[in-house]
């Protein structure tokens, strides 16, 4: 099936950021995180906007199939607003689950490339519409971009589901990033295409 992948508009800045809402309401770092519904529709949307909506106003974010599935890329040079992440998903710690984030924090950082790159800080498609190749339509079309740019391309893929998904398109696993009772996280790289 093809489906119409596009550029969202500053104005379509909400419809992204349902998408994504509705998408990682399962996601099991980001509950970490937020664990409870209201914890969660009170941060992920502020979260989501300070890890990858600089990519918005950038012209990275997309949209597919009338914001079935979203993307929040941020090209070389752009950064996430870490203290908009920190403010949103700072309420809902505890005094453990803040030293374990400072861990996963560092790991991330680790392994995060410092060359310039692409970096999908969040792609998600509606869980009615899962499993219809949504999520790799959105894939095919943002990585064409990164390669006509010549450079790398990185994430961390917070389920072990999605990980052959991102492999069919080229990442490779960098490694694990779990400390104490954190659930998984897969930070990956795809080489530079070009």
């Amino acid at each position: 099936m093809t489906y119409k992948v596009r550029v969202a508009q500053v104005s379509e800045t909400d419809t992204v950021l349902n998408t994504l809402t509705l998408s990682f309401a399962n996601d099991p770092p980001l509950r970490y995180l937020l664990p409870t519904p209201d914890a969660f529709l009170g941060g992920f949307p502020g979260f989501a906007k300070g890890m990858g909506g600089p990519g918005i106003a950038a012209g990275t974010a997309y949209l597919a199939d009338d914001g079935a599935a979203a993307a929040l890329w941020l090209p070389p040079g752009v950064e996430s607003d870490t203290e908009a992440m920190i403010a949103a998903i700072s309420p809902h710690l505890t005094e453990k689950t803040g030293e374990v984030v400072g861990q996963v924090t560092e790991a991330i950082a680790h392994y995060h490339p410092h060359e310039p790159h692409w970096y999908l800080a969040f792609i998600g498609v509606d869980p009615v519409r899962q499993g219809l190749g949504l999520g790799s339509a959105i894939l095919k079309e943002t990585l064409q971009r990164c390669d006509a740019d010549g450079v790398i391309a990185y994430l961390e893929s917070s389920s072990p589901k999605n990980v052959p998904l991102y492999e069919r398109f080229g990442f490779e696993v960098m490694g694990v990033i779990q400390p104490g009772d954190f659930p998984p996280i897969y930070p990956m790289l795809r080489p530079a295409r070009g």
